[in-house]
C-alpha cells in the first residue's frame, strides 16, 4: 500500500505521515528532506542559489546516510529548498530515488508537494493536508522557539505566503491537490484529531478496495 500525502509547508503533513508509517508498518520518507539537502549543499559549497548547474549536481550526489535532520529543518534551509525545488533539472534528479523508495514490497507513506500528481499518481491512498497560512506560520513559530530560536512571527508568515506562492505556480511539479486526493484540513485540530482522521480515510479507502 502507498499512501501520498502532499500539502504546502508546515500544513502537519510530515507528522501525519511519521504517525500513519508506524500504524501501518510501512517506510517513510519525507521528499521535503531531499531538497533541503540539496539546498545545504549548495549553501555549504558557497553556490549562489541561482546557480542551477550546482544544485542539479548536488541532487545527483545526494547521500541519504549523511543527513543530519536537525540542520536540515532550520528556517534558512526550508526557504533555500523552496528556491531550488522550482528547478526542473533538481526534480528529475530525485525521481528515480523517489520511484526506488515506493517500490519497496509492503509499499511505503511517502509525503512531499508532488506525490500524489508525479511521483506516485497510482498511490492507493492520497491526502491532500492543508491549513491556512496563519495557523501554518503559528506552527512554525513554536517549532523554531522549541529548538531555542526567536523568529519573528511576521516574517514567519510573510515567507510562508511566498513559499506557497512559488511551490503553486512553478513549472516543474507545482503544488495541486491531485483529483482523487481526500482533502484534510489541519487548521482547528489538534496532532491526534488530525491523525485520527488520516486513519479514517485509509480505512475507507481499503474498505472500499475490498468491497
Amino acid at each position: 500500500m502507498i499512501i501520498a500525502i502532499d500539502g504546502p509547508a508546515a500544513s502537519g503533513k510530515g507528522t501525519l505521515s511519521k504517525k500513519l508509517a508506524a500504524q501501518y508498518g510501512l517506510p517513510h520518507l519525507d521528499t521535503g528532506l531531499l531538497y533541503r539537502g540539496v539546498a545545504k549543499s549548495v549553501i555549504d559549497n558557497g553556490a549562489g542559489l541561482q546557480d542551477r548547474t550546482a544544485a542539479e549536481k548536488a541532487a545527483k550526489s545526494l547521500n541519504l546516510a549523511s543527513f543530519d535532520e536537525i540542520s536540515l529543518k532550520s528556517h534558512q534551509v526550508g526557504d533555500a529548498a523552496s528556491v531550488v525545488s522550482a528547478y526542473p533539472e533538481v526534480r528529475a534528479a530525485l525521481v528515480d530515488l523517489q520511484h526506488r523508495f515506493a517500490a519497496q514490497p509492503k509499499g511505503a507513506v511517502i509525503d512531499g508537494r508532488d506525490i500524489g500528481t508525479v511521483i506516485c499518481p497510482n498511490a492507493e491512498v492520497k491526502i491532500f493536508v492543508t491549513a491556512s497560512p496563519e495557523a501554518r506560520a503559528e506552527r512554525r513559530v513554536l517549532e523554531l522557539r522549541g529548538r531555542g530560536e526567536a523568529p519573528d512571527a511576521a516574517k514567519i508568515l510573510a515567507d510562508i505566503l511566498a513559499r506557497d506562492e512559488r511551490d503553486r505556480n512553478r513549472a516543474a511539479s507545482p503544488l495541486i491537490q491531485a483529483d482523487d486526493a481526500h482533502l484534510l484540513d489541519t487548521t482547528h485540530l489538534s496532532i491526534d484529531a488530525a491523525f485520527q482522521a488520516a486513519i479514517d480515510i485509509v480505512e475507507a479507502v481499503r474498505a472500499g478496495r475490498r468491497a
